[in-house]
């Protein structure tokens, strides 16, 4: 099943002459830990790189929660490989005030501004990162949408530039697989993205590169999860531009 370029076409209000390929779409994916990619984008990052859109990917921490960041960096960047995603476009951020902790309040000042240094030196036109649920509840998940919705209402996101956020579906429809599909895909959103069966193994294979991460439970959530074949996304709307307050 696939990702409608021209849905995605839709969100960028880019022309829809070239239905057939996303060659124009520059994507940047912000996630807060590795794993993340796999665990939660990868149906969107794998159709995206089939339609030849150019993709990038900022983590804001390493997974140093357990001391295990060394490790769980080389597990991202080997996760990214198995979904296309060069290193050359891969940035991972090792920063003091943004730990891998779901107790930390990190700083919406500090990553928003992480993300905007990354729009403008690539040029991205299309930011896709977590709602204000962050799919699992964890905190750093919501903070990454928090800076990207201030990002929003400050008017600082090139006019060309869509946000678009991962929408949290309820404990039922998280776990009850492909079974969503029919929900997933009448319910209204922006964006929606639905991988068959060999796209999910290189899903699952993306994600069996984590082997810090794989518990039982890992292996049921790779099983089970809709997010290992289904994504779906709103727009972050955007508030106007150079607006100026005396």
């Amino acid at each position: 099943m696939l990702m409608c370029c021209m849905s995605l076409k839709r969100a960028l209000n880019a022309p829809s002459s070239r239905e057939t390929n996303g060659e124009d779409i520059r994507a940047l994916v912000v996630t807060a830990h590795p794993d993340d990619e796999c665990m939660f984008f990868a149906p969107t990052i794998i159709r995206l790189i089939e339609l030849n859109a150019t993709v990038h990917l900022l983590c804001l921490s390493e997974g140093n929660y357990y001391n295990q960041g060394a490790q769980r960096k080389k597990e991202l960047l080997n996760s990214c490989a198995v979904l296309g995603i060069p290193a050359s476009r891969i940035i991972i951020i090792n920063h003091k005030k943004l730990p891998d902790d779901p107790k930390a309040e990190w700083s919406v000042s500090l990553v928003s501004s992480e993300i905007l240094k990354h729009i403008r030196a690539h040029s991205i036109n299309m930011v896709l990162t977590f709602d204000g649920s962050g799919v699992s509840g964890h905190a750093n998940h919501i903070a990454i949408y928090n800076a990207v919705r201030h990002l929003a209402s400050t008017g600082e996101v090139p006019n060309d530039c869509t946000l678009l956020s991962l929408v949290t579906v309820g404990l039922l429809r998280k776990y009850i697989s492909f079974l969503d599909v029919p929900l997933s895909w009448f319910l209204p959103s922006c964006v929606c993205c639905i991988i068959g069966s060999k796209p999910y193994k290189q899903a699952k294979a993306a994600m069996l590169c984590h082997r810090t991460q794989l518990l039982w439970f890992r292996y049921l959530y790779i099983t089970f999860s809709r997010y290992m074949f289904i994504n779906t996304f709103q727009t972050i709307a955007q508030g106007p531009k150079n607006l100026k307050i005396y």
